[in-house]
């Protein structure tokens, strides 16, 4: 068996086996699904919620009153009444303290709304953290599907000139063509090799790299043959219209607004004092004394101005960032959606041109092997229908980037992983 022939049975193999063996095959919004259970991006992003939530704990708490304890020994012995040592109480004062900070309803409910307003800030912020994380797996499945198709086509094309190659072999010794013809040919098989060895290396560098992405602990594969179909409008403002309902980031930039309105609320209820009440129990030289403890603070300088004030910008600063995201949803919808009908358009008129180039690499191959054309025509021909090959599944790699792009630009990537 020739070197050719071996090398690309034991291509066959190891591809064979590893798309195979103990491996699950992913369609996109398979991959998709098992990230959002397993990336471990994910799983981080996670615990902000739990951190948001302890806070709502933590503003419901009421303060702890507090214990206050001052002891005053006479010190000189000569002051001491008669009969007396200085463990004695009537040598002693003594002063017990009990208060609470009385803090306002108002208070104490403006700090639960705002942890809650937070808690619910940061769901949506992890949703967005979701719509991103999404984007970045469908194009690392993308990935794998380009560096597979691309392994598949030199496959396929080596197969192709091998077998030529071969023929040419038989032709060469029975004299019908030139030793120049049977060089040409293996030459070119010689490049496919080299071209296949590099297209295998990538192919299980980007299947490693998907498997991170979707935090998966055994061998994956991508369906190749998978098709993105996904409901949704078909006109530009529906799309539009959709995105601003989906979109996570716009989600975000409503909560930031609420969380402002709801931290001017808190800001302005700090303003008020906190009195602190309680009563004292005030032992002095045995005589009990019983009293009554209050302290509030005097607002004549400090009113938390400077919260309030920046409470009022950062609800400003939500508001212009909202606007922002806006008018940003509206360019990348418009840009995706206008790139996926482009790129919709170019598949369907390669599929033609992919057919022709069939067509004419069978009929000078049919040529030659009957003399009637040159090895450079069939050799030429072959390299034509590669190219064409690779431009198609380039068209269609861009076909499917287009799509995955206005999925995630309307926010419908996220329900793509439900």
């Amino acid at each position: 068996m020739k070197a050719s022939a071996i090398f690309m049975l034991c291509v066959g193999l190891c591809l064979s086996t590893h798309r195979s063996f103990a491996q699950t095959t992913l369609s996109l919004q398979n991959a998709l699904q098992r990230a959002r259970t397993n990336n471990l991006v994910l799983r981080t992003e996670k615990y902000n919620m739990n951190i948001a939530e302890s806070d709502i704990i933590t503003a419901r708490l009421r303060p702890n009153p507090k214990l206050n304890n001052q002891t005053l020994q006479l010190a000189n012995n000569r002051y001491y009444p008669e009969n007396t040592n200085w463990n004695n109480g009537k040598n002693r004062q003594v002063w017990w303290q009990l208060t609470k900070v009385i803090q306002l309803p108002s208070q104490r409910q403006n700090k639960i709304d705002f942890a809650q307003q937070n808690y619910l800030l940061s769901q949506k912020n992890y949703t967005e953290t979701e719509r991103n994380l999404f984007y970045s797996v469908a194009n690392q499945w993308l990935n794998v599907w380009v560096a597979e198709k691309q392994l598949d086509i030199l496959v396929l094309a080596n197969t192709n000139i091998d077998s030529l190659a071969y023929i040419n072999k038989l032709r060469y010794e029975k004299q019908v063509i030139t030793q120049s013809d049977l060089l040409r040919t293996q030459v070119l098989a010689d490049q496919y090799e080299i071209q296949i060895h590099n297209a295998e290396r990538n192919y299980i560098n980007e299947l490693k790299n998907l498997k991170l992405a979707l935090g998966s602990s055994d061998s994956v594969g991508i369906d190749t043959t998978d098709n993105v179909i996904f409901i949704m409008p078909t006109q530009l403002d529906s799309l539009i219209k959709e995105a601003y309902t989906k979109r996570a980031d716009v989600q975000v930039a409503k909560g930031n607004i609420d969380l402002a309105n709801t931290n001017i609320k808190l800001q302005k209820s700090m303003a008020l004092p906190q009195p602190e009440l309680g009563m004292i129990y005030n032992p002095q030289n045995t005589i009990p004394y019983l009293g009554f403890y209050g302290t509030i603070d005097l607002p004549f300088f400090a009113r938390n101005q400077g919260q309030i004030k920046k409470s009022h910008y950062l609800k400003e600063q939500s508001q212009q960032d909202l606007v922002a995201i806006e008018k940003i949803i509206e360019t990348e919808v418009s840009n995706a959606y206008n790139s996926y009908l482009t790129q919709q358009k170019n598949i369907e008129h390669y599929k033609t041109i992919l057919i022709q180039s069939e067509k004419i690499l069978s009929s000078v191959k049919y040529a030659y092997l009957k003399g009637g054309t040159t090895i450079i025509d069939l050799l030429e021909a072959q390299r034509s229908w590669l190219d064409t090959r690779q431009q198609y599944y380039d068209t269609e790699m861009q076909y499917r980037q287009a799509t995955i792009q206005l999925l995630f630009a309307t926010g419908l990537i996220n329900q793509l992983a439900q």
